[in-house]
């Protein structure tokens, strides 16, 4: 069976544990909590099923990267720790190198598997009081006496004692709350259209215009009656005197000026919304018939 990397496979996986991530968690031996190395991948088969723990032994054997069995790893979140069940200095020495760049096919796994079934003296640890997620808390169940190794046939399943993730001892109850989460969205409540217009109105306007006109004037002058020379006595007949005439006219013309300016703006009014709804909260209920439980 083709088996991936958790990242390849999956790569929002982390969305999905909740924060829960293995990688980088450091390996501990079973008991004496003595550290092995560090987790440095996952491998998936091509169902998503968990079934090495990629494991970096700097601590060891420097440089030297072998496969855990998934069922031989127990994952404690509340130490941030995986402990190895059973795995000695011995089998790390035993087991073949894990190469990035390199195939893992059947022959490969046999060898890994081979090394785990081997007899080792452990025993599962029967603190059931801490809380481990079920993926990460499985146990080995015990040796199999037979593994299953057929090449084409072979069925991860066959062997829980390498594979298997017991969550009968471990078991996580999750209790869910409600919350009000405030959001704000904006919506047209009206629309304002400013324009103009044109309205006519009729203007008055007083102009003083000047007109011209001939006044005619008869009198007598003080000397008259007496006689004069024949040179003054000038008698020309058709004689003609002209005089122009003006007079104004009202000339009125339109012309635009600005009258004033409308400026137009918005403005922000801000207040406070105060709403309120039903939540539910779970809570926890331990019905122990007088048993004795701890909580942590």
């Amino acid at each position: 069976m083709v088996l991936y990397k958790l990242e390849d496979f999956e790569p929002n996986y982390r969305d999905t544990i909740e924060g829960q991530d293995i990688n980088g968690l450091g390996v501990y031996t079973q008991g004496n909590d003595e550290k092995v190395g560090t987790v440095s991948d996952i491998l998936v088969d091509e169902e998503g099923h968990f079934r090495y723990l990629v494991v970096d032994l700097g601590f060891w054997i420097f440089g030297k990267k072998v496969l855990l069995p998934i069922g031989r790893a127990r994952i404690d979140y509340n130490t941030d720790r995986v402990y190895t069940l059973g795995l000695t200095r011995e089998q790390a020495e035993q087991l073949p190198e894990f190469n990035e760049r390199q195939t893992l096919d059947y022959d490969y796994e046999e060898r890994v598997r081979g090394i785990y079934r081997q007899p080792t003296d452990y025993t599962l640890p029967l603190d059931a009081s801490a809380p481990l997620a079920p993926l990460a808390a499985p146990i080995a169940a015990p040796l199999d006496a037979t593994p299953a190794s057929a090449r084409d046939n072979y069925n991860y399943e066959g062997e829980p004692s390498l594979f298997g993730l017991n969550e009968q001892d471990h078991q996580t109850l999750k209790l869910y709350e409600e919350r009000l989460i405030a959001s704000k969205r904006r919506q047209k409540t009206g629309e304002v259209s400013i324009g103009k217009r044109v309205e006519t109105d009729t203007a008055r306007v007083v102009v003083p215009v000047e007109r011209e006109r001939v006044v005619i004037e008869r009198v007598t002058p003080a000397d008259a009656g007496t006689a004069v020379s024949g040179r003054e006595a000038d008698f020309r007949e058709g004689e003609v005197a002209r005089i122009e005439i003006h007079e104004e006219t009202a000339d009125v013309r339109k012309e635009a000026f600005l009258r004033e300016e409308v400026r137009v703006r918005k403005v922000v009014d801000q207040e406070t919304v105060e709403t309120q709804e039903t939540v539910r909260r779970e809570e926890l209920e331990v019905n122990s018939a007088n048993l004795p439980i701890e909580e942590r």
